[in-house]
Order: C-alpha cells, then sequence, then structure tokens
C-alpha cells in the first residue's frame, strides 16, 4: 500500500500547480480515469459479447422448445452454443470485477492513520473544505449538511443524481425493448426475473449510499468512475437492446 500511497502522492504533486490544495483530489481522478483507460479494451469486449448474445437470442429459444423437457440437456446445449460462437456469459462482470482492488486500495490508503510506520500524510489533503480521509457523517458533525465540508458532499450528491437519473432512465427504456426470457421447461418467465428487472433499474441510485459511507477520497473514485461508465455505456451498448440489464454498474 505504501508504493500505492507514493504513486497518488506523485500525482498529486504533478497536479499541484493547478489543483493547489485540492491536487490529491484532482490524483484521484486522473487515477480513476488511468484505471478505466486500462480496462477500457475488456469493456469493448463484453459489448460485442453483448451483441453477439443478442444475435443467439433466436437459436437459445429454438434450444428450449428443442430440450423443454430435459433442462439438463438444455444447459449443456447452451455452454456448447456459447462455446461454438465463443461467448462468454460473464465477460461483462470483468470491467468491474478489475476496478475492485483499486477502489479497495483507496479505501484503506484514506482509512489508515499510519503507512509503512509513518503518518499518513495523505489525510492532510482536502477536496476544497472536506478532507480526503473524513466521511459523510464527519462533515454533519463539523458544519452540518450546508457547512463548508457539507457542501462538498452536497455537490458530489448532486452529480451521483444526475448520472443516475440518466443510467436509470436508460436502463428502463432498454429493459422495455428486451425480451424476457423463458425458463427452460416452457414459455413462463424465469422464476423472481420480474422482480429483478423492476428493481435493475434502482440500483444505479445505490451509489449515493456509497458516497455516504466511505472515505471522501473513495468516494471520488466512486463517482469518478460511474460518471466514466454511464458514458462508456451510452456510446457502446447504443444499439444494443437490454444491454443495461445484461451488464453490471462500474
Amino acid at each position: 500500500m505504501s508504493v500505492f500511497a507514493t504513486l497518488v502522492e506523485r500525482l498529486a504533486d504533478l497536479l499541484q500547480p493547478l489543483f493547489h490544495a485540492s491536487a490529491a483530489a484532482a490524483a484521484i481522478v486522473l487515477f480513476t480515469a488511468l484505471v478505466r483507460l486500462l480496462v477500457h479494451p475488456l469493456s469493448r469486449a463484453a459489448a460485442r459479447g453483448q451483441r453477439a448474445r443478442v444475435r443467439l437470442q433466436p437459436h437459445l429459444a429454438e434450444l428450449r422448445r428443442k430440450h423443454a423437457k430435459n433442462p439438463e440437456k438444455l444447459q449443456q446445449a447452451i455452454m456448447e452454443l456459447h462455446a461454438k460462437e465463443q461467448v462468454s456469459p460473464l465477460s461483462g462482470c470483468l470491467p468491474s470485477l478489475l476496478q475492485l482492488p483499486a477502489f479497495f486500495l483507496l479505501y484503506h490508503l484514506f482509512s489508515s492513520s499510519r503507512i509503512g510506520g509513518e503518518a499518513n500524510a495523505l489525510l492532510e489533503h482536502q477536496l476544497f473544505a472536506a478532507p480526503l480521509g473524513g466521511r459523510w457523517t464527519d462533515a454533519l458533525g463539523d458544519g452540518g449538511v450546508f457547512g463548508a465540508a457539507g457542501l462538498v458532499y452536497l455537490g458530489l450528491f448532486a452529480v451521483v443524481a444526475t448520472v443516475a437519473t440518466f443510467t436509470y432512465r436508460r436502463t428502463k427504456r432498454q429493459l422495455a425493448a428486451s425480451p424476457v426470457l423463458p425458463a427452460a421447461g416452457g414459455d413462463q418467465q424465469v422464476p423472481g426475473l420480474g422482480a429483478v428487472t423492476r428493481f435493475m433499474p434502482l440500483m444505479s441510485f445505490m451509489t449515493l449510499f456509497t458516497v455516504a459511507v466511505v472515505p471522501l477520497a473513495a468516494a471520488l473514485y466512486v463517482v469518478t468512475s460511474t460518471a466514466w461508465s454511464a458514458v462508456e455505456r451510452a456510446v457502446l451498448y447504443r444499439d444494443v437492446p437490454g444491454a443495461a440489464a445484461a451488464v453490471p454498474a462500474a
């Protein structure tokens, strides 16, 4: 973790002439963008995989009709079809999974008072008036919602709410356009899928809770990554029905 701390400090030093006291916060945003650039090829691959899965829907429907009374045979046939077409059902999860280490590193880095036996100097950095190691509850106890630090969080919440609303509306449209997958035994909808479908668009608002409870540095990572994801998916999945339901949020 000390190597990671050094990286953040070096980035902050480079950005200090432009962002002054908020240079470390800017470094986190830049670091997040670099992480997203690294996993972008996987995001593009996931989009190609989703297009392939949409293309295979008629074949899957035919397999379900053919093996309606034999679930094991159906599962085997679906796996063989995916293998033949080189489609991985889990490809959409990889970009999100590969970002988790970076998020947890930031979380621990700005939750630790000492690094390598020395005081954590990064905790002295701020985003305007809000310490990067602080949380929303700290801001509420130091000036309240409209205090100097509280206003920083209100700004982040506004960004998250805007991105979440955009994602919510887009997900609703794509879910309405996507076919509902039938169960293996016939024409009935997969049990529980309706509830999941209704809940799925609301997942975009869970980021508000995350921003409220993690250190501000980790919250900056989440906000930046979420905004990146919204734009990236709007571009990569613009012609893929139901893509928002199939690809997890980052």
